[in-house]
């Protein structure tokens, strides 16, 4: 078990002053049966904004906000206790669904959600052909791991690469991306197969090793769950399964399900942006 205390800002600073702005954040983690929310506040500046909250189709607690007064910046900081207690552990041949199991009605209706592809997922046909040879003669939790260890191979973690629009597509023509690239890539991977998979955001404490109170630069993350008898999680990025050090925060087809803060407003022309991310472990 571990307990995170997490503050994630995020401020825009336009050229021109904004008339007005609608927006809705998405900051707040999910309390489930691996992770519980102690404490969360989401506090907007300017402080005049119309602050509403709601859960949307996928679960996610969001921070609906509209700001109707002239404004030159905009700040939205969310503070977080969370308690995260994660097991990994290898299932039983029996936990395991065969792909029988996965392409039957029941299952297809039941997770209809997480295995159509989007336009950010859809791998392309090189990778669907080169995941489906990874199959033979192995479970659906095998093939599995055998994805993971297939984009271990294959790709690399760079920055600057691929841009917040880019898609699994864009990610495997360079062999190179940043941990939403990778989730991408192994969601559309994994679907490919029959295996309902969905993308995940949150955050992830960098550091092990850190000491009890002890604040560090923190990062806003992606990985992965995928369901084969129940839902389990993997980080493409550190090449592991999901730990106490992941936060979940939203769960979603790709990454437009989940994005942290959007909106649209008049005016602006342009901004600055600035996100930090602190987390210190409390226990």
């Amino acid at each position: 078990m571990t307990r995170l205390l997490i503050s994630h800002r995020t401020g825009y600073d336009y050229l021109r002053r904004v008339s007005l702005s609608y927006n809705e954040a998405r900051m707040t983690p999910l309390t489930d049966s691996q992770q519980v929310v102690l404490e969360s506040t989401v506090s907007v500046s300017p402080t005049s904004a119309a602050v509403a909250t709601y859960r949307d189709y996928w679960g996610t607690r969001v921070t609906s906000f509209d700001v109707q007064v002239p404004h030159d910046r905009l700040e939205v900081t969310a503070l977080t206790t969370v308690e995260v207690s994660r097991m990994d552990r290898i299932p039983s041949e029996d936990e395991i669904a065969g792909w029988d199991r996965l392409q039957s009605g029941e299952v297809t209706n039941e997770y209809a959600d997480w295995l159509p592809q989007t336009a950010l997922s859809e791998p392309g046909a090189e990778v669907r052909g080169q995941v489906r040879d990874l199959v033979d003669g192995r479970n659906p939790h095998e093939a599995a791991h055998a994805v993971f260890e297939w984009l271990k191979t294959e790709m690399q973690y760079v920055q600057g690469v691929t841009g917040v629009q880019s898609n699994a597509r864009d990610a495997w023509q360079e062999r190179q991306g940043v941990c939403q690239d990778l989730a991408h890539l192994a969601v559309g991977a994994l679907r490919s197969l029959g295996l309902p998979a969905r993308y995940i955001s949150g955050y992830l404490h960098p550091r092990r090793g850190a000491d009890i109170g002890e604040s560090v630069a923190g990062q806003s993350h992606a990985w992965v769950e995928w369901w084969d008898g129940e839902w389990r999680g993997w980080d493409p990025t550190n090449s592991g399964p999901v730990s106490d050090f992941h936060v979940s925060v939203a769960r979603g087809r790709d990454y437009r399900d989940v994005s942290p803060l959007k909106g649209i407003l008049s005016g602006g022309g342009g901004s600055a942006l600035n996100v930090t991310v602190d987390i210190t472990r409390v226990a």
